[in-house]
């Protein structure tokens, strides 16, 4: 049986506990998908945060002078930013969320008006760039939100050119060591969480090759790359 408070002084604590429930569904919902004005403050966060996670990753690529990068889900920019500085080429971000495209372009503001950095607003599933462009794709603690892994992943390998190489890095995975405290957070923002042999599963599935997936398991970071097969050499007519 409910029992009901009858005054304020009972009512105080439930009323407090509610909105303490209501203030993090409300930052899950910015985390996953940061709002133009309110997000700014957690991909604010996300930049911070995600810093040392981003800089272990890519110590597992090479990134060359002259490579055309592009950033899925680059949320405040500063992965863009990182990447701007190991190339020469250019390189592109995308985020489907306005929030995510607005603190990406503001964090790269003199690189984006010196024409070495562009960001668009879509989805990781309808990617705006044409067949082969691009020799590195990134990914940062942003494959948890794909709609549809597999066939993300193939038009991620369709912008891709031959040899190109993906990355994806993320902070959380299954069996990883924060894996029982962030799941539960995970499963209330209907988010994947992909483990060591289900990220080789998908990376192979989708058409990758070379696949190689790393740990980092005193902090519980993963990443995983994979490579886009080259196109076989032209025969020549004798």
């Amino acid at each position: 049986m409910w029992i009901i408070p009858t005054n304020f002084k009972e009512l105080a604590p439930v009323l407090r506990y509610a909105l303490l429930v209501v203030f993090a569904l409300y930052a899950m919902t910015q985390v996953k998908k940061p709002s133009k004005w309110v997000g700014r403050f957690f991909v604010w966060l996300m930049n911070l945060s995600h810093s040392n996670l981003t800089d272990w990753g890519l110590t597992h690529i090479r990134i060359e002078k002259d490579f055309t990068i592009l950033d899925v889900g680059c949320g405040g920019g500063r992965t863009i930013q990182k990447l701007a500085a190991a190339t020469q080429g250019m390189v592109y971000g995308v985020d489907y969320a306005n929030g995510s495209v607005a603190a990406s372009r503001t964090k790269n503001a003199q690189l984006v008006e010196v024409g070495r950095v562009e960001i668009k607003h879509a989805s990781v599933s309808q990617l705006p760039f044409p067949d082969n462009k691009f020799d590195l794709v990134t990914a940062v603690e942003t494959q948890y939100y794909w709609p549809d892994l597999r066939n993300d992943m193939r038009e991620i390998l369709r912008v891709l050119g031959p040899g190109g190489t993906l990355i994806i890095i993320a902070e959380s995975y299954k069996h990883g060591k924060h894996d029982a405290w962030k799941r539960p957070v995970m499963k209330l923002l209907k988010s994947t969480s992909l483990g060591v042999d289900d990220q080789r599963a998908l990376f192979s599935s989708a058409g990758f090759a070379d696949v190689h997936v790393f740990e980092e398991r005193s902090k519980g970071w993963i990443c995983a790359t994979g490579k886009k097969l080259a196109s076989p050499p032209s025969s020549r007519q004798a």
